[in-house]
Order: structure tokens, then C-alpha cells, then sequence
């Protein structure tokens, strides 16, 4: 039995393997067991409901997915440390052979990143044998919702917003994990957000990292040189392009200690961050006192502050959001079997049914405007003027497509948001689209809860 505590616990993506809950394990050695193993299975990822207030979601996650699903393996090492929990003691042969062997070898169905979808519609899809379909239910499961989660909140944002203002992503130090850090930095930019103040993230993600400066700076310099205007000098000295945070102490007295320096060309100000205080009077009191300088805003923003900020016409240029964009009531994305060996399944329980069988969502748009979803089997084919969402990203473990870049999914979200309807965009009792049933798939349904 393994008794060292690994008090580091950092994760690399040599451990993705084992970032897994113990069912899907003790699952996959029961397939081997039975003789069902490398049955092929359809999984498909969806939620059964929208979280609360949320009129959609904005798919996202698929490319770190994809990413594990490439680099799927046990090493020696692994197993040999699963062997020695002892959970595994009456385990068949072949489910370590297959953990020895193990390569992702099956097929994913996904909406591309970016994408609007509601509930019961299926996010990805994963055809393969049932054992590796299982194993990988846990980590997807984690990357999608939480990246969903994210891109929407910082979807929403970005509308109420509107395009010219600057959002940045300040949500590090409020994120579940350094790994989740990383993940919602990548998931606001997608989702509308223009940069992180996370540097690993931004150096990961090829783009700059964004911020300003803390109070403890101004602080600092102010108790050991007497003055906060010594604090802005030093700040800008080193780095002029920045905001400088002028809500230490006086919010306004700091303002027109600044406006008399830009008088008198001892410094440029190339922007202010207010943090506390009533934002929105504070907002128009610094830009009379400073009206050619920008004016950002902080201190658990969401989208429903950022609303009352501009229907109070605050004078506000951008915002930087954490707590409330990273952290929240989670995007509750179920992993259901949907079909085994050619048997179409679903669940029965009350309150968590699903629909069985493989399925396709099939959109259709007026003028634009996204006027029908309709959930149907994978085999039928699309009616008039509708699209099918679902595409085909991995094929017998083989990537289909080239990975998108974060420029081109934050542009298809701004695109999917201009094609739903204001009554869904709206952030108070959003009005879903509502998703239409095939009659095959309908009749599907019916037909396994008659056969029983």
C-alpha cells in the first residue's frame, strides 16, 4: 500500500492518466472481466438544464480534450502504483494489459469552441471501445464544464459591455487551482475577454499579460517617502503605458493631485484603476477632473454590476473581473452512455432521463438569428436551411482538423451571440431556445420504455 504523501502535488500531463476517479478504473476492469471491453460505446457530454439565469452556454475546452485524448498512456510506474493500492487484487489479466497498452483509439463528434448551446444538446460526443469511453469521462468532464462555464460568463460580460470596452481577466487568485487559473484565463478570452493578468497564461496562450499596479505599492512608497504621488511618479517611471490605481486612500483628491501634475507635463497618464467605493459616481467625478485619461474599473464586477455601471452612464473604459467570473455555481455537464455495441440506451430515473442513441443537433437560422435547434439521431439528415453542429475533430485517435487558435474562437463566439435573440442574451429570465425533439428520436425513446 503506497503510505508517501506527495506534498507538492503538482500535476503534469504525465499524471492525466490517473487524474481519474476510482469507478472509472474499477469500471474498466469490470468491462475486462466480462468480456466487454472493446465493445464499441457512444458517450455524449450535455447538461440537463442551464444554470440558473443563463439563456445559453458557449462550448469551450474542446482543445485540452483533444490534447489528453493524443497523449492517453499508462507508464510502468502508474500501474505499478495502482497494483499496490490493493483495490485492483482480483482485477482480470487483461485489464492491466489494456492499462499497458492503453491509446486513445476512438472517434469525437464536438460543437467547435465557441458555439451556443442549451440543454440536452450533446457538447462532444466519444465513440470508442466502452473501457477507453469510460476511462476518460472524469477528465473531460472537468475541462469542458469548467471552460464552458467561463467562456459564458465572460460571453455575457463582453455583451452587456459592448465591443470598445477593455476587459481584462483578473481572476488568478480567486480560480479553484493554479491548473484552473490557466484554464479560465484561456476560457475569458475565448468567451470575449481581451487579455489575463495571469503571466504563465498569457505566455502560454502567445498574448501579452494585462494589469496595473496593488495598493500595497502605493503604500509602501508612501509610508517610507511621505507622499502618494511619489508612489504614481515611480510607477509610471518604470512603466508609463500602465494604469495606476488611485483608490488607496482618497479616490478623488488622488485624481486631482494627478490632473494638477498632467497641467503642469510632470507626468502622462495613460489610465486610473478605482477598486472600492461607489464606482459609478467615483467613475464621473475622476473623468470631469481627468477627461483625456482612461478610467478603469475593479472589485467583484459581473455582468449584472457592469449593467447597472453603463445604464447609469458611469464613465467607464474597461474592467477587470475575477472573483465573479471564475468562481460561481458550476456548468453541471452530465457523461451518459448513449449506445452500446449498435443497442441504443438511456436512462430512466426521474429528473435524469436521457435521450438514447447517437444524435446530431441541427440548426436553423432566420435572418440570422438562430430560430430552431433540433436534437436528432446521427443517421438523419438535415431538413431545409438547417446545419449540423456537431463536427467530426478525431478519428481512431487521430486529430481531423488543425487546432484552432483563441483569435478565431473569441471571433465565432462574438458571432454566436449576434445570432441569438435578445430575449436569450438578456441576463435577467433569459428565454432559452427551445429544443425540438425529431420524431425519430422521440420514437426511439418510446420504444425502449414500451420494450421493458
Amino acid at each position: 500500500m503506497i503510505t508517501v504523501e506527495d506534498r507538492e502535488l503538482s500535476i503534469s500531463t504525465e499524471d492525466y492518466s490517473l487524474l481519474t476517479d476510482l469507478y472509472q478504473l474499477t469500471m474498466a476492469a469490470c468491462y475486462a472481466g466480462e468480456n466487454l471491453a472493446n465493445k464499441p460505446a457512444s458517450f455524449e457530454l450535455f447538461v440537463r438544464s442551464l444554470p440558473e439565469e443563463f439563456g445559453y452556454l458557449i462550448a469551450a475546452g474542446l482543445a485540452q480534450v483533444l490534447d489528453y485524448l493524443a497523449k492517453l498512456h499508462f507508464n510502468s510506474s502508474q500501474i505499478s502504483s495502482l497494483k499496490q493500492t490493493g483495490i485492483f487484487d482480483r482485477a482480470p489479466e487483461k485489464f492491466w494489459s489494456n492499462l499497458a497498452k492503453a491509446r486513445f483509439t476512438g472517434d469525437v463528434w464536438a460543437v467547435p469552441e465557441g458555439t451556443a448551446i442549451f440543454a440536452n444538446e450533446p457538447i462532444l460526443r466519444i465513440e470508442a471501445p466502452l473501457w477507453q469511453a469510460q476511462l476518460i469521462e472524469t477528465y473531460i468532464l472537468n475541462t469542458i464544464n469548467y471552460q464552458t462555464l467561463i467562456a459564458t460568463k465572460a460571453a455575457r460580460m463582453r455583451d452587456v459591455a459592448g465591443e470598445k470596452a477593455k476587459l481584462l481577466e483578473f481572476g488568478t487568485r480567486r480560480a479553484f487551482s493554479p491548473q484552473g487559473a490557466i484554464w479560465a484565463a484561456r476560457a475569458a478570452i475565448a468567451g470575449g475577454m481581451d487579455a489575463t493578468s495571469n503571466v504563465l497564461a498569457a505566455l502560454k496562450l502567445g498574448r501579452k499579460p494585462s494589469g496595473t499596479m496593488a495598493h500595497s505599492l502605493v503604500m509602501a512608497i508612501q509610508a517610507t517617502s511621505g507622499s502618494e504621488m511619489e508612489a504614481f511618479n515611480a510607477f509610471n517611471r518604470y512603466f508609463p503605458d500602465a494604469a495606476l490605481l488611485i483608490d488607496t486612500y482618497d479616490t478623488i483628491a488622488a485624481a486631482k493631485q494627478l490632473a494638477e501634475m498632467v497641467k503642469q507635463n510632470k507626468i502622462k497618464v495613460a489610465g486610473v484603476r478605482i477598486d472600492s467605493g461607489d464606482l459609478l459616481e467615483l467613475s464621473k467625478a475622476v473623468k470631469s477632473i481627468l477627461p483625456d485619461t482612461n478610467i478603469f474599473v475593479s472589485g467583484d464586477l459581473d455582468e449584472w454590476e457592469i449593467n447597472r455601471l453603463k445604464a447609469g452612464d458611469a464613465s467607464v473604459d474597461g474592467y477587470g473581473i475575477g472573483t465573479k467570473l471564475v468562481s460561481g455555481k458550476p456548468v453541471n455537464g452530465v457523461y451518459k452512455l448513449v449506445e452500446i455495441d449498435s443497442i441504443p440506451t438511456m436512462k430512466e430515473s426521474k429528473n435524469k432521463a436521457t435521450y438514447p442513441g447517437r444524435k446530431q443537433i441541427f440548426r436553423s437560422y432566420n435572418n440570422n438569428l438562430i430560430s430552431r435547434d433540433r436534437l436528432a439521431l446521427a443517421s438523419e439528415t438535415p431538413e431545409a436551411n438547417e446545419r449540423p453542429l456537431l463536427q467530426l475533430m478525431m478519428k481512431q485517435g487521430q486529430a481531423t482538423k488543425e487546432q484552432e487558435n483563441l483569435a478565431t474562437i473569441s471571433k465565432r463566439t462574438a458571432k454566436t451571440l449576434s445570432s441569438l435573440s435578445l430575449e436569450c442574451r438578456q441576463i435577467d429570465r433569459p428565454q432559452p431556445i427551445t429544443v425540438e425533439i425529431s420524431q425519430s428520436l422521440e420514437q426511439l425513446r418510446l420504444s425502449l420504455i414500451t420494450r421493458k
